[in-house]
């Protein structure tokens, strides 16, 4: 292991040691891409939420949605394979929309396994909403009740200004490029230091760049029966989210949506406000158990 990749898991650990609970459990999970690294936390025989994160974070992110929901539910939040985190890709790569489905066939099949249902609540955020998304679309029966936070390419696409702003970082992610582009998005909200931390060392960390592609098309997306809860950031650069909302309620046949005052694309879920797992509470209360 790399002088770097110590850094990274001291970084990756502190966040866990500071911000999420006690009682948290690690695991990994091994599929056909790999070794995913899923962090739970939550009564064992509770109803399951699996929560996936965004591009260039951890699952760390999702700390203070993991205690909102660890008192009622196994909450299992995914390192996603081809990002800085503690999964491992394997010599299999993920590089195409069935093969990401696939590793998250394998990874709910963990999840599931011994917990006496058959389906999840899935939540996303940004990519990780994207892949969700898509998800519930692959295999609706394995998904009870959708969250997508602030979804990017999921109904529009990014906005033209957020793609500019993100060039630089994306072709060379160093700590600086990363850094600014967090400021401007977040219009330099006040962000916990230990997860910075954690953020500025994912700059040089050897992962592989996670799979992209096309939004769900509108046939599947007006076949899915779930519910879904679509939470949207105030302030996000990411994209119009009048125009989110709009085409989602055109598409999807059971959705709700909300605002999330104050808040932009890249401060969710990490500094999200207290409306957001709130709302996200009592979506899962009336949608996320066996009937």
């Amino acid at each position: 292991m790399t002088t770097i990749d110590d850094a990274f898991l001291a970084a990756y650990d502190a966040v866990l040691a500071a911000r999420w609970p006690a009682s948290t459990e690690s695991a990994e999970i091994r599929t056909p891409y790999g070794t995913t690294h899923v962090n739970s936390v939550g009564p064992a025989d509770a109803p399951p939420v699996v929560l996936l994160h965004g591009g260039g974070t951890t699952s760390t992110v999702w700390s203070d949605t993991a205690r909102a929901l660890g008192t009622a539910y196994r909450v299992h939040a995914v390192d996603t394979v081809g990002e800085a985190g503690r999964s491992v890709a394997g010599e299999r790569a993920i590089r195409t929309l069935g093969d990401q489905m696939a590793w998250l066939d394998a990874v709910l099949d963990a999840v599931l396994d011994g917990s006496g249902t058959s389906a999840v609540s899935l939540c996303g955020n940004s990519y990780g909403a994207w892949s969700a998304l898509h998800y519930a679309a692959h295999a609706s029966g394995r998904v009870r009740a959708l969250v997508l936070v602030d979804p990017t390419n999921c109904f529009i696409g990014f906005s033209r200004r957020y793609l500019l702003r993100a060039l630089p970082m994306l072709l060379r992610p160093t700590v600086g490029r990363r850094r600014a582009f967090l400021e401007w998005e977040t219009r330099r909200a006040a962000l916990d230091e230990t997860w910075l931390r954690l953020y500025d060392r994912a700059a040089a960390f050897p992962a592989a760049r996670p799979l992209t592609g096309p939004r769900p098309g509108p046939e599947a997306l007006r076949a899915l029966r779930l519910p879904v809860l679509l939470l949207l950031a105030e302030h996000s650069r990411a994209h119009d989210i009048g125009r989110v909302a709009a085409s989602a309620a055109a598409l999807l046949p059971r959705v709700e949506t909300a605002v999330l005052p104050g808040a932009t694309h890249h401060t969710l879920p990490l500094a999200a406000p207290p409306e957001m797992d709130a709302r996200i509470e009592e979506f899962l209360a009336a949608h996320g158990r066996d009937d």
